[in-house]
């Protein structure tokens, strides 16, 4: 039986996962706590990876050495850079880049060091599953019911596509616009995932990186966010963790 590491890119997400695991127990590593059980009778380890790419890189290392774990799920919330986008739009990231590597004129911008890859790329067949299976799901139910007006959850799209990361939080409209300038393909961004995926590439673990649009990384974005995080993108991992975890039996 597969074992699934599930990390949350903020505690509440991490909060409301707990709720669902049986019989949890929970162990300490590198400041970090991973509380192991199962979900729906999937074997899961789950843990708040703290945030920026030292973290995140940190934390599914110690998922897949100490806990063994076959899979990596990451959720978290992430700033839109493509203007199709809207809050509580859904991203699951296809290839995940990281927009802060640099090591011209060395190597390449984007290229990451000895890998000779600018990317890492999920599985295509994950990636499909998953979408998929997400597509046609009423993904907030009415848990979000009385957000729902306030944030338009109710035309929120499920996509595929390509992911940033960075060690910064985008909060300017020059910094998204020079993202776009030199990734014009990049859906989102965010600052954990391109450290995720390439750590699982380099171990040989499959991952997906799911990511809630929390606002249009610009200093026009309206969202208050911790409203945001608690109300509707924490209630919303606990909603898609179950069915992704069964895409994966």
């Amino acid at each position: 039986m597969k074992k699934v590491g599930i990390i949350g890119a903020m505690p509440e997400e991490v909060s409301e996962l707990l709720t669902l695991i049986e019989n949890p127990t929970t162990e300490t590593h590198g400041e970090r706590k991973y509380t192991s059980g199962t979900i729906n009778n999937t074997n899961i380890v789950l843990v708040f990876s703290r945030w920026g790419k030292v973290a995140a890189a940190s934390t599914v290392t110690t998922l897949i050495q100490v806990f063994k774990v076959d899979f990596v799920l990451f959720f978290g919330i992430a700033g839109a850079i493509n203007s199709s986008l809207n809050v509580g739009d859904v991203v699951l990231g296809d290839k995940i880049f990281q927009h802060d590597l640099d090591a011209r004129p060395l190597m390449k911008q984007f290229e990451i060091p000895l890998l000779n890859m600018t990317f890492i790329q999920c599985e295509t067949q994950i990636l499909e599953k998953a979408y998929l299976a997400l597509k046609g799901m009423d993904i907030y139910k009415k848990s979000a019911s009385i957000y729902a007006d306030k944030y338009n959850l109710g035309k929120s799209k499920i996509l595929k596509g390509n992911i940033a990361t960075g060690d910064q939080f985008i909060s300017k409209n020059e910094q998204s616009q020079k993202i776009k300038a030199e990734l014009p393909n990049i859906l989102c961004v965010e600052m954990e995932g391109g450290a995720v995926a390439q750590v699982c590439y380099e171990n040989k673990v499959p991952f997906l990186i799911i990511r809630t649009i929390s606002d249009k990384a610009d200093h026009n974005a309206p969202t208050d966010f911790q409203e945001f995080l608690v109300h509707v993108a924490s209630p919303l991992a606990k909603t898609l963790a179950p069915k992704l975890l069964e895409l994966l039996k």
